[in-house]
């Protein structure tokens, strides 16, 4: 039996690293990402990508591993659709997490990105019980994207709709006003489909500062081919 509960839930708060974000209409596929360490249990934001085991979410690299001198961060679990404490998808464990070795060996922004393979619940895995994303990869640093993510000062989902720009060699911008701390993986949605809400991730809150140091403005790494092989190195041990 998990050892989260609602309680837990509520005391935890995110990691220390134009339009404004509205209340997110109630989603399955994006969700809380909370993580228990010897600091305190930290929570950013997470979503469903899809992969031949169906059993994959992607988010920040700095949400699933310290970086440079640090590890992976240990005890994750995903509460997709999580609101104000309520887990209505269940409590998702964390199997094994994914960063770029340039990540965890220097901090490399420009590789803040990482996966992490769920372990079954009632004996199914998550895609096959909530659908999944899908990835984009070299899909341009313009883009008009959706995102959704749960900022800690309110702990429900907010999401924004905007146009991308390139903030330098590696990284995407994304301004919009309300991503406070907690967001950081919230997932960059492109070619969204009100109907399906499945569109193709172009990138997460993370990158640059963190995914940056003011609510209103926000950044990701670009996913290039560097993404393709850690999501196909992930997808490669996720059975």
């Amino acid at each position: 039996m998990s050892t989260w509960s609602r309680e837990r839930f509520l005391r935890a708060h995110p990691p220390t690293g134009t339009p404004t974000a509205e209340p997110a209409s109630f989603g399955k596929r994006v969700g809380a990402l909370f993580s228990h360490d010897t600091k305190g249990d930290h929570f950013c934001t997470a979503s469903a990508v899809d992969s031949p085991a169906r059993n994959l979410i992607i988010t920040a690299a700095h949400c699933v591993h310290a970086g440079a001198g640090g590890g992976y961060l240990s005890d994750l679990v995903f509460v997709p659709g999580y609101r104000n404490g309520n887990a209505p998808y269940g409590i998702w464990k964390v199997k094994t997490q994914f960063v770029d070795d340039r990540w965890a060996k220097g901090s490399d922004p420009d590789l803040d990105v990482g996966f992490a393979v769920l372990e079954p619940l009632n004996g199914k895995n998550i895609a096959d019980v909530l659908g999944a994303n899908l990835l984009g990869i070299n899909q341009g640093f313009t883009n008009l994207v959706r995102v959704t993510g749960y900022p800690k000062s309110s702990d429900k989902p907010v999401t924004c709709i905007n146009r991308t720009t390139k903030k330098m060699k590696y990284q995407m911008r994304f301004a919009c006003n309300g991503y406070a701390p907690g967001t950081s993986g919230s997932p960059w949605l492109t070619h969204y489909d009100p109907k399906t809400k499945r569109g193709e991730v172009v990138g997460v809150i993370g990158g640059y500062q963190l995914g940056g140091d003011e609510d209103a403005v926000s950044y990701s790494a670009y996913f290039d081919d560097d993404v393709r092989k850690l999501y196909e190195r992930a997808i490669g041990q996720a059975d």
